[in-house]
């Protein structure tokens, strides 16, 4: 389907080179309905468990790391 474009040598109301006098309303532009391809499925947002989990462990690891270092500063 193919979208009305109106032939510039034709239109009324424009000026040379393409122009629209003040005052002038310009030709509208052709759309269309609908889209041309289906919409992709909803994505999921948000955290899962397994890279939560992850985190968590690195965090313990990093606080246990850093807790061995103080008992070895102090001993």
């Amino acid at each position: 389907m193919t979208t009305p474009d109106p032939e510039p040598g034709r239109t009324s109301g424009l000026e040379p080179g393409g122009g629209v006098p003040p005052g002038e309303t310009p030709p509208a532009e052709g759309g269309r309905f609908g889209i041309s391809h289906p919409e992709p499925p909803e994505l999921r947002t948000g955290w899962g468990p397994m890279p939560i989990v992850l985190i968590m462990i690195v965090v313990a690891l990093v606080a246990v790391g850093l807790i061995g270092m103080v008992v070895m500063l102090i001993v």
